[in-house]
């Protein structure tokens, strides 16, 4: 079955606002709402943003409006209020993992990309985890089995698995499938 071409947009029509998609594993694309947003600025000083309706990033230098970076690619460089130039990426994983919030000590990217090659995880691999701590290494073993494995994490503190469970949804921007 083909598509039926969609009729153009009336002229005086308004675009619906924006809103933030489930990206879920899916982390390319333009910048949505909802998306955490890391501005390097030409010191190399990063700032992780969360781009929300009508958000401002303010620093002494300057403001720049979320709406510059909705919609805009991966790598854009965008000004601010006062000329101060910053590249928008998308935070790399070892980026989230350092900054996301803490319930319990993390296991830091380099260990956990060792626990992932001597563990021999794979995409569609079923894991057993003991202690999720705040979740650092359920985020690459959800990564590495990819909707078609399984991760089944043991967790005796609920507080620890609050924190877990919201940092894993923070990064894939819903319940991860596996």
């Amino acid at each position: 079955m083909t598509e039926q071409p969609q009729p153009a947009a009336h002229p005086g029509a308004q675009e619906p606002a924006p809103r933030a998609p489930k990206r879920g594993l899916d982390r390319t694309g333009p910048f949505a709402l909802g998306d955490k947003v890391q501005l390097a600025d030409s010191k190399n000083r990063l700032h992780t943003i969360t781009l929300k309706p009508g958000g401002e990033f303010h620093t002494h230098r300057g403001v720049l409006r979320h709406d510059q970076l909705i919609g805009a690619e991966d790598g854009v460089v965008v000004e601010d209020s006062r000329g101060t130039r910053y590249q928008a990426l998308r935070p790399l994983y070892a980026d989230y993992m350092l900054s996301m919030p803490r319930g319990a000590a993390i296991i830091y990217p380099k260990d956990s990309a060792q626990i992932l090659m001597w563990g021999d995880i794979f995409p569609g691999a079923r894991v057993l985890e003991a202690g999720v701590g705040s979740g650092g290494l359920t985020t690459a073993l959800l990564r590495a089995v990819g909707p078609e494995g399984r991760v089944h994490s043991i967790e005796r503190r609920e507080d620890f698995a609050e924190v877990a469970r919201e940092n894993v949804e923070t990064f894939f921007g819903e319940p991860h499938p596996a």
